[in-house]
């Protein structure tokens, strides 16, 4: 059902635009048509009207020099050259007498009586019923009130016009078979970015997969954009999607083994009747649920820092501060265990940060410092500004057994926990916590070590003059 609906909504927008663009190309065809119909009218009259005025200049211009001889005897010198074959020709004296007439056969349409009134020079048009046609006069009064009239019939100039309107329809069929035509071939070409949309959210909705992505050329057209975004979308999705499915499967994995303590600590402490060995037992019970707790917390944290939806407010914040803070959380126990830990930050240093989220990452590596350096042993913290002021890296030094090569490159991964570690209590999920937190602010981790020369753990965070929080990191991508 959703297919045919989507069938048809891409086919009714094709047919949408390609009906668009032809009837804007065909208005604006008509338009033009129009136009140049109107110019050649005009210009053909234009034309008509200089020749009489052409004629009546001569004709005045050889009565002034020879009177009205020299008049006649050129009006007779142009009728013989045929120059009157399409004009009316008209010459009367001071007593109304015609002197000179010529007119083209076919003209009997027109009333002449009009021409009669000469009192005044002008222009006269005459209506012909008969096929339409108009008949132009100019009328020019000469000295001793000679009058020369000539005329001109608009048959020809209407039937010019007339061809142009029947070779214009003619055109009009052609104009309008392009514009369907390129109307239809418009709307494929730009709707193409569409069907590769449709193509691509069928086929994301047929198989449940999100890895699917819409064809894009890299231009700056609007669907083309449009569908960079899309993609940019999916691909979020695609690894909102898998964050999900493995932070279940990593949560399934992982709270296995402490429930399962869990149960064997309850049904132990059941077994036996001894107040103690059940208080006892209600006491580890309590602090494996306590684990079980902070996995199942940690597990959702890394997940949503990986999949960019971790919740971040960042704000100015003096790391000094931060460290001090996180610092009394492990003071104690490094107290006890005869372990020294320096702070040499600079109380002025700050970056942009969330600031709960920072003195989580403090701790988890003053706690991994702590945890893995031997009695009597040492933990530095440093911080520095980078030369160009747009971060600031934190070191955390230790003096423990350090990390052997190969197990370096895992460090940073969920739940990994090397040989001369698997001793120590632990989830396995600090360090990894810590590289999600920092990513998701934009900012690098590292480390540096050696078996027997402590390790060196940076974690390097934007200023206030660059933090931007970093997009998602793909799920696996530390691996």
């Amino acid at each position: 059902m959703s297919s045919r609906w989507s069938e048809g909504l891409r086919t009714a927008l094709t047919l949408r635009l390609g009906l668009w663009y032809a009837g804007l190309f065909a208005i604006s065809a008509a338009v033009l048509l129009t136009f140049t119909y109107v110019l050649l009218g005009r210009a053909l009259a234009a034309q008509d009207r200089e020749v009489l005025e052409s004629m009546l200049q001569r004709y005045g211009s050889a009565y002034q020099r020879s009177g009205l001889s020299g008049l006649r005897a050129l009006v007779d010198a142009d009728e013989a050259e045929g120059r009157h074959e399409r004009l009316l020709v008209r010459v009367t004296n001071d007593k109304a007498e015609i002197v000179y007439f010529a007119q083209p056969p076919g003209w009997s349409g027109f009333d002449l009586a009009a021409l009669d009134d000469a009192s005044h020079a002008g222009w006269i048009e005459i209506d012909n019923p008969v096929d339409d046609s108009s008949l132009e006069v100019g009328t020019r009064r000469l000295r001793r009130g000679v009058t020369v009239q000539i005329g001109r019939s608009s048959r020809v100039r209407d039937e010019v016009l007339t061809h142009f309107r029947s070779r214009a329809l003619e055109v009009g069929v052609v104009v309008a078979i392009i514009a369907v035509a390129g109307g239809a071939f418009v709307a494929y070409v730009a709707l193409s970015p569409v069907r590769a949309l449709e193509a691509t959210t069928h086929a994301i909705l047929e198989t449940g997969r999100f890895d699917a992505r819409v064809a894009t050329r890299g231009t700056r057209d609007p669907l083309d954009r449009l569908g960079a975004r899309i993609n940019t979308m999916l691909a979020r999705l695609e690894r909102l999607v898998r964050g999900m499915r493995e932070a279940l499967d990593n949560v399934a994995h992982d709270l296995r083994t402490p429930l399962t303590r869990l149960r064997n600590v309850a049904e132990s402490a059941l077994d036996g009747d001894d107040p103690a060995a059940l208080r006892d037992g209600l006491g580890r019970a309590l602090e494996e649920a306590d684990r079980v707790s902070a996995t199942l917390t940690a597990l959702m944290d890394i997940s949503e820092a990986e999949t960019g939806t971790l919740q971040l407010t960042p704000e100015t914040v003096r790391i000094a501060a931060v460290v001090d803070e996180a610092l009394s959380l492990h003071a104690d126990e490094a107290e006890d265990r005869g372990i020294a830990i320096a702070s040499r930050i600079d109380p002025e240093l700050t970056i942009v940060a969330d600031r709960t989220r920072l003195r989580q990452v403090m701790a988890n590596l003053i706690e991994n410092a702590v945890k893995y350096s031997d009695a009597g042993g040492r933990v530095d913290l440093e911080a520095a500004a980078a030369a160009d002021g747009r971060s600031a890296t934190v070191t955390v030094r230790d003096t423990g057994a350090g990390i052997a090569a190969t197990d370096l490159p895992f460090v940073w991964d969920r739940l990994y926990r090397g040989d001369s570690s698997r001793s120590a209590r632990g989830l396995g999920l600090g360090l990894s916590l810590v590289k999600a937190i920092v990513e998701a602010h934009g900012g690098e981790v590292g480390v540096t070590s050696a078996p027997g020369r402590g390790s060196a753990f940076t974690v390097t965070l934007p200023s206030r003059a660059s933090f931007t929080p970093a997009a998602p990191t793909p799920i696996g991508a530390n691996r």
